[in-house]
């Protein structure tokens, strides 16, 4: 038996230009008490301050715990890092963590792995968790569930998986992640879809495990305007409805898809963007069922923007 067929969790974190916290991410990640073996594989992407000094020296103390994966000679990007990082997980499980994100329960990949290994039925394993703001304070994120577990058709319409709290089974190992992906400023959600498309459901813990730094970071970048990072999610949705291997979810996706255009209308709307909210309006309505509805949806959220309603 080789020494990665032992590990049990691969947890992946990326860093670029994070030395203010990184080594907070990476000691939280080592304080965790475990029955198994675990190992972080850190995807290091050419940093210009300290970064890459402070992951080396963790790993050459922690030559057995750490597996670090630094560019070299030049940044490849944060999906291209994704991409290589996940690949270079070769534990039964994946757990995420960022470098400017951390964990605060050090049995949070203990409490995960056995319910997985407790419920084969289920493919990912979330919790609560803490947003950290700028001006340092934490506010609590509990989700109150209104259903005992979700699946594919769930996520497919709304990624409800923070992925600092995650924890999947290692599914990319046998069935790696498709390229198109590549082409996208994310990977979590499209991951977990590729987890879940030939089953396998998402549980929630109720426990608090972990703090996400809140107005940095890509996601952040993009949420300024609510119409991009929806533009993202819709582009997303039609690349897995043109995959094969998502073509006995065709259904639950092109309703998705629908879904998806009619936020954006929405959105274009309330960003007072109204040529392109009328442009998608014009696409989207003839494939919509309820037609009458959808232009009812479309005015109103027309009028809602001038606040005439």
């Amino acid at each position: 038996m080789t020494a990665a067929s032992q590990i049990t969790v691969s947890i992946f974190m990326l860093t670029y230009n994070q030395e203010h916290c990184i080594a907070q991410a990476i000691d939280s990640i080592l304080a965790q008490k475990t029955s198994f073996k675990f190992q972080l594989v850190i995807g290091e992407d050419c940093s210009t301050d300290s970064t890459r000094s402070i992951c080396e020296n963790y790993q050459n103390k922690y030559p057995d715990k750490i597996k670090l994966l630094p560019s070299i000679g030049k940044n490849i990007g944060l999906i291209n890092n994704y991409f290589r990082t996940i690949n270079a997980c070769e534990g039964k499980y994946i757990a995420i963590c960022d470098g400017d994100d951390y964990w605060i329960d050090e049995f949070k990949l203990q409490k995960q792995v056995d319910f997985l290994e407790a419920n084969p039925d289920f493919a990912i394993v979330g919790t609560n968790y803490h947003k950290l703001f700028k001006d340092n304070s934490l506010v609590e994120e509990k989700k109150e569930h209104s259903k005992p577990y979700y699946e594919f058709s769930d996520l497919i319409f709304k990624n409800v998986l923070p992925s600092v709290t995650t924890l999947f089974r290692n599914i990319p190992k046998q069935e790696p992640l498709p390229n198109w992906i590549l082409k996208y400023p994310y990977g979590d959600w499209p991951t977990y879809l590729w987890v879940l498309k030939n089953g396998g459901k998402i549980h929630f813990l109720n426990d608090f495990t972990a703090v996400y730094r809140m107005e940095i970071g890509v996601s952040a970048k993009l949420r300024k305007t609510l119409s991009d990072i929806e533009t993202v999610n819709l582009n997303i949705l039609k690349d897995i409805a043109s995959d094969d291997a998502f073509s006995h979810k065709n259904a639950i996706i092109s309703k998705s898809i629908n879904d998806k255009k009619k936020q954006l209308v929405s959105l274009y709307n309330r960003e007072k963007k109204y040529f392109k909210a009328f442009a998608l309006f014009l696409k989207t309505i003839f494939k919509q069922e309820n037609k009458l509805g959808f232009v009812k949806f479309y005015v109103y959220s027309v009028l809602k923007s001038v606040k005439l309603i």
